[in-house]
Parts: C-alpha cells; structure tokens; sequence
C-alpha cells in the first residue's frame, strides 16, 4: 500500500504533532506517513521534536518573508519539494488565504480546542477559546477536527470529541485537559480517515 505523504503545519510546542508522532510509531496512522513539518517561526520547540523524530523540517516566515504570497508561495515550493498530499495544521497560527486553501479541497485539516460552532473563527485561538468557554459558563466543551476552507473554522466538520468543564477549571486546566482527552485523540483518528481515503483514489 502506498502511503498518504503528510505535512504538519506547526507554530509553537508541537504537542499535536507529537500526537501525531506517536500515533505513527504505534502503527495507529497506517495509511499515511508524516514527510515534512513546516514551522512559521525558527523559535518553535516543534521544530525539536521533527529533528528528533527524523521528519525533515523547513521554516517560513511570514515576517521574514514580507507578505502572504510570498509566504504561501514558500509554503507551496516546500510541500511540492515532499509530494505532500495531505496537509494537517497543529497549532499553525497564520491564517492561509483562499487562493491557498482552494488548492487543496478537503486536503487541509485543522485540530481546534471547541465544538464548533461554538468558541471558533477569527480571534478564537489557544487560551482565549477556553477564557471564551469558561466566560459563557458552558459546562461541555472539547475539540474539533475539521476540514479548512477559506472561512477560519468553516470547513466540514470530521470528528468532535465533548470534555467536561470542571467548577475550579482556568483556561490553563481546561486547555490541558482538551488536549489530553480529546484533540490529541481525535487528530490521529482524522488523519488516519483522510489519508485512507486519499489513499482508495490512487489505487489502480
């Protein structure tokens, strides 16, 4: 079987990527394997755990390299360079454009800290989504892998997974928890989805 080729679009930790990772080594992500991660910044500890992990790693620099195009464009050179067919953001904090994302239908996939449509879309990131919950007084919330189109959280959703909101939570407790229970659970899971799929349109 020909594996799925898989970039991971990353901008800090890289704790989903790791998921990720391991997914891979527990033989969990059979259709596809992990090729290249692409970090938006030099700084990102992400960056670590490729090298580590033998993944070849490139950055690019929104501000280093002045503008969007010019951004994707060094974006679009790495992923062609790898034969990546299937992208998956984790932790990727730069919105891509819709010239961008309409190259890739149903080919970019992204993890987020919510059941959207709840807490999501633009300004909607890292602790801010679990400050928004705990605001609301919700007592659910989780994570969400979907597809991404241009709209920011708009795509098809693929998997929801629900955590408890506890009485004494902060955003730190509760992003924690979202990630341990539900979104380093459900972005293998996705992956695994999207890549044998990908992988019944190549077979003869």
């Amino acid at each position: 079987m020909v594996k799925t080729r898989i970039a991971v679009l990353v901008s800090g930790g890289g704790t989903n990527l790791q998921a990720l990772l391991d997914a891979q080594s527990a033989g969990q992500l059979p259709s596809g394997e992990i090729v290249l991660v692409i970090a938006s910044n030099d700084k990102a500890f992400a960056l670590q755990r490729a090298e580590k992990a033998g993944v070849p790693a490139v950055v690019c620099s929104r501000k280093e390299l002045g503008s969007q195009e010019a951004f994707e464009a060094a974006i679009s050179r790495a992923l062609a360079d790898h034969g990546v067919e299937l992208i998956v953001l984790a932790g990727f904090m730069s919105i891509l454009s819709e010239a961008f994302t309409r190259q890739w239908p149903d080919r970019i996939i992204n993890v987020h800290p919510s059941l959207i449509p709840s807490f999501c879309g633009k300004g909607f990131y890292g602790l801010k989504v679990h400050q928004a919950a705990l605001d609301y007084g919700v007592k659910v919330t989780g994570a969400t892998v979907h597809f991404v189109n241009e709209i920011p959280d708009g795509g098809r959703i693929l998997l929801q997974k629900a955590v408890d909101i506890l009485p004494d939570d902060t955003p730190e407790t509760l992003q924690r928890r979202v990630m341990e229970q539900a979104e380093w659970k459900l972005l293998p899971q996705a992956v695994q989805l999207v890549a044998e799929e990908i992988g019944k349109g190549k077979e003869p």
